[in-house]
């Protein structure tokens, strides 16, 4: 008997329909066709062992099973159980009426045991866009397709429990999910405020610079200066995100299988922090079979590389070309997939090996040279598409000891917000641009115009920090958005000068 049933193989943040032909006839032997990767075979083993410890028959005849199309290469345990119903609907163990209603995917294990699955909410948006009825799946993954509207989410513990619900023996309430509701209730959950920073008022100052523009931002500083901390806060002012961002962070999440199971729809910006000794694919994203890498698991969001210096050149290099495009390519023989990278990167590094150099009470033990040759580490072109550089020094006992408490990020949030509420006036008409960061030279020439006066204190900075072209274009976005901030019509000379001031680090300037 022929019968088919259907799942969906995940590429990229898509998915695409698969259909499971399976057909038990006279004969004997197992043959598994249609791509399917050392996983999938395996599911034989895993199906036999379920079928036994549920009293169920696993058929000793000729059994065929066709995952089309055959094209696409099927990766990964998750098709277990849409082969285990196949099985016993050609077998005639179970009825096969309704299956074309269902997409039916999970892992099992040798007990029947459902486990989570990745990309179940991609999974569940290509399933309503098919027309089918509802989403079999293992219950952790139901939260997750269930903010998918007009979709019946069936969260199933075990192999049994799903054979019960298809014979009609027992019923599985469809798993409800209230998205606005969800997504509402978190939306300013934060660890962190910047009420707990004492003193570094000027690095506020250019992290709230940086939030309102969607700028990428370099911290150096000694040890313990407070770098980390301070980063850690950043997403706290960034302007909430919108059902839309929401929701295509969320896709990305599940696809690589990084969702919390209690969490249907990620509400608060992600902020990724990758050790220095992540290799390229893990940070851009790749691999045998591809998956996003940190680059696009921040999207939306915050990348935090900490001690700059020490990450592989070859790491920090390749993630040049997705900060300007915010898109990430990788391309195998057989397909090519895009992951979305638009992220705000702050990094942070030392100034010297020891830490110490240009500290107010600690003297730099390195030789002659280090100091330079450290910053060496990171590329011209690397430094040049990070639009602000911040030097960052301790913070005085003083302050410290004070128990006034900082500026809260609620309120630093609402001038950001305030900001960005004039960019996206700005850009309204262009597609992909929503910040000033994101200008192109077209967009910047005609919003970034200077008078004579910031004309000439800008040709003066460019001459004698000896700055790039693309610097030129980064220092012009920033001051944009400290414009912005001030809610300037023009860009003054005091929001150049300050925009300038964030060029400190450039490789004319530092280190000499």
């Amino acid at each position: 008997m022929l019968v088919s049933t259907y799942g969906s193989a995940v590429v990229g943040v898509n998915a695409i329909p698969i259909t499971v032909e399976v057909d038990v006839d006279q004969g004997i032997n197992f043959f598994m066709v249609g791509l399917p990767d050392s996983a999938v075979k395996e599911s034989q083993h895993r199906i036999i062992s379920a079928f036994n410890n549920n009293e169920l028959r696993f058929p000793h005849q000729k059994i065929v099973i066709n995952m089309a199309p055959a094209d696409i290469r099927k990766e990964g345990s998750a098709y277990d159980l849409t082969i285990a119903i196949g099985i016993l609907a050609a077998s005639s163990q179970i009825p096969s009426d309704h299956l074309d209603e269902y997409v039916i995917m999970g892992e099992m294990s040798l007990d029947g045991t459902l486990k989570p699955i990745k990309g179940a909410l991609v999974i569940a948006i290509e399933a309503r866009s098919q027309g089918f009825k509802g989403f079999i799946l293992p219950v952790e993954n139901a939260r997750e397709a269930a903010i998918v509207n007009d979709l019946k989410v069936y969260g199933a513990n075990d192999l049994r429990q799903v054979v019960n619900f298809l014979k009609g023996k027992e019923t599985i309430a469809p798993t409800i999910v209230n998205t606005r509701e969800e997504f509402y209730n978190s939306l300013n959950n934060y660890e962190f405020d910047f009420s707990d920073v004492k003193g570094q008022e000027n690095i506020k100052r250019s992290l709230e610079i940086a939030a309102a523009g969607g700028h990428n931002v370099i911290l150096i500083g000694p040890p313990g200066a407070g770098k980390t901390m301070l980063a850690k806060r950043l997403p706290s002012i960034l302007p909430p995100l919108t059902l839309h961002e929401a929701l295509e962070t969320t896709k990305i999440h599940s696809v690589a299988g990084k969702l919390n199971h209690d969490i249907a729809l990620l509400s608060v910006r992600p902020f990724r922090s990758p050790h220095h000794t992540i290799s390229d694919a893990g940070l851009v994203g790749g691999g045998t079979f591809p998956q996003p890498g940190e680059i696009s698991l921040a999207q939306n969001g915050v990348l935090f590389l900490d001690e700059l210096p020490e990450f592989k050149r070859t790491v920090l290099e390749v993630m040049r070309q997705p900060m300007e495009d915010r898109l990430v390519t990788i391309s195998r023989a057989r397909h090519t997939v895009e992951y979305p990278a638009s992220f705000m990167l702050v990094a942070a590094m030392n100034p010297c090996p020891c830490g110490y150099y240009n500290h107010p009470e600690t003297d730099c033990s390195c030789a002659p040279g280090m100091v330079q040759k450290y910053l060496n580490r990171i590329s011209g072109p690397l430094l040049d598409r990070i639009d602000i550089h911040v030097e960052v020094t301790p913070v005085p006992f003083r302050d410290l000891a004070e128990m006034q408490p900082g500026e809260e990020s609620k309120v630093i949030r609402e001038r950001v917000i305030k900001a960005r509420d004039i960019q996206e006036s700005r850009f309204r008409e262009y597609d992909g641009i929503h910040c000033n960061a994101q200008m192109n030279t077209k967009l910047q020439r005609e919003h970034c115009q200077l008078d004579t006066d910031c004309s000439v204190i800008l040709k003066t900075a460019m001459e004698r920090l000896g700055l790039s072209a693309r610097a030129y274009d980064r220092i012009l976005k920033v001051a944009r958005t400290i414009a912005d901030l001030d809610a300037s019509l023009n860009i003054r000379t005091e929001h150049l000068a300050e925009a300038i001031n964030f060029r400190s680090l450039d490789r004319d300037s530092w280190g000499r």
